[in-house]
């Protein structure tokens, strides 16, 4: 009897074979660690006295909650991709490494939500700030701005909850042989407990409820209608660019001082509304596929999520990695002040006179206090 061919082709289970095996675990560990220092590049720099504002204060809520899923995934990847081939079964499906696989995947899923909420909260603040400018300090102001973040924090592990209940460490038998690997021969194996992470037993799980409602939210809620929003918001940015680009050419027909300076002005806002743009781009080139997909798994069911959805995983997770770790080459090459900033600190921390300074400024401030005792 013929076996049913894959949903999606024999090649995409090769091809995803052959990735998770020989290419995800060192690209995605590279990422990681790349990101991670980006990231903590992009904390410092945009928590500058100088840098301070409401669209940085957002960008430096999606900075932590990127570092923080970069991080997740390093110890995660180690374990699943990276382990060596001469390690058992029986030690690499313990209980505490089966926690560790569940946290990966709640504690990931959190701060993927979180970071999709903030880039929403850009979004819609940046376009505030284009189409309604004497608006804009009113609405998107340091303290909203802060709300926002805040919220973001609080309401997104709430709207995860379905992602929580919808897995657990569940035990299951093995046979092992003497060195803890798998073998079919009962003379020669034992009966082992390993530990892996499946579908929740409770009963909405066997009703498929939770597992469909937790596919509703992921597909929908947090990929499908955010990306509907910011498509909508970067094509109202783009017309805004647009308009304000032909408002210029005619004020520059009659310019004054005053007119001037308006125009930088508008330069300077059109350049962190491009890099606003881009940031928002490489968001929907992350999340789109990944919505499209868990909306065809509602559609086509566990055949579909098996062969397809299941095999694409790994390429989801390096898309969503990248989008995590570039922030800091797009805020350098977009951004004038993020580049001054950045490198003023570098000549701050690596300039010996500013060392020198720092070191006789302390040694004035030791004799002073000696003098005054």
């Amino acid at each position: 009897m013929n076996e049913t061919p894959p949903f999606c082709g024999q090649e995409l289970v090769t091809f995803s074979k052959f990735y998770a095996q020989h290419v995800h675990g060192y690209a995605s560990l590279m990422i990681c660690i790349v990101g991670s220092v980006a990231n903590i590049i992009n904390i410092i720099v945009l928590t500058r006295k100088d840098m301070i504002s409401p669209t940085n204060v957002v960008l430096t809520g999606l900075a932590i909650a990127d570092l923080a899923v970069l991080l997740d995934y390093v110890p995660y990847t180690c374990h699943i991709y990276l382990r060596p081939s001469s390690h058992s079964i029986r030690d690499r499906y313990t209980y505490g490494w089966a926690l560790l696989v569940l946290w990966h995947s709640n504690f990931s899923q959190v701060f993927h939500t979180i970071s999709i909420w903030l880039t929403v909260v850009l979004a819609v603040w940046r376009y505030i700030a284009v189409a309604y400018p004497q608006k804009n300090r009113d609405w998107c102001k340091m303290e909203n701005t802060y709300k926002a973040v805040i919220a973001g924090y609080i309401v997104c592990p709430v709207l995860c909850i379905p992602v929580f209940l919808s897995f657990d460490v569940t035990p299951t038998m093995e046979l092992l042989d003497d060195n803890g690997f798998q073998t079919k021969n009962d003379s020669l194996g034992t009966n082992i407990t390993v530990y892996v992470v499946t579908m929740s037993n409770a009963e909405i799980i066997k009703e498929n409820i939770l597992q469909e409602l937790n596919f509703v939210i992921y597909s929908v809620v947090f990929k499908l209608t955010p990306s509907v929003l910011l498509t909508i918001l970067s094509l109202r940015l783009v017309c805004a660019l647009v308009e304000t680009k032909k408002r210029r050419q005619k004020l520059t027909s009659s310019l004054t001082r005053k007119n001037a300076k308006n125009v930088e002005k508008e330069k300077q806002t059109d350049r962190t509304t491009r890099m606003l743009l881009a940031v928002l781009i490489l968001f929907l080139v992350t999340e789109v596929p990944q919505g499209i997909l868990g909306s065809l798994t509602l559609l086509f069911g566990q055949t579909f999520f098996k062969d397809c959805y299941q095999k694409l995983g790994d390429i989801a997770d390096i898309l969503a990695l990248t989008n995590s770790a570039i922030n800091f080459s797009v805020y350098y090459m977009m951004s004038r002040q993020f580049r001054t900033t950045f490198k003023s600190l570098l000549s701050y921390n690596t300039d010996p006179s500013r060392k020198h300074f720092r070191l006789n400024e302390a040694n004035n401030h030791t004799t002073t206090q000696m003098t005054h005792v």
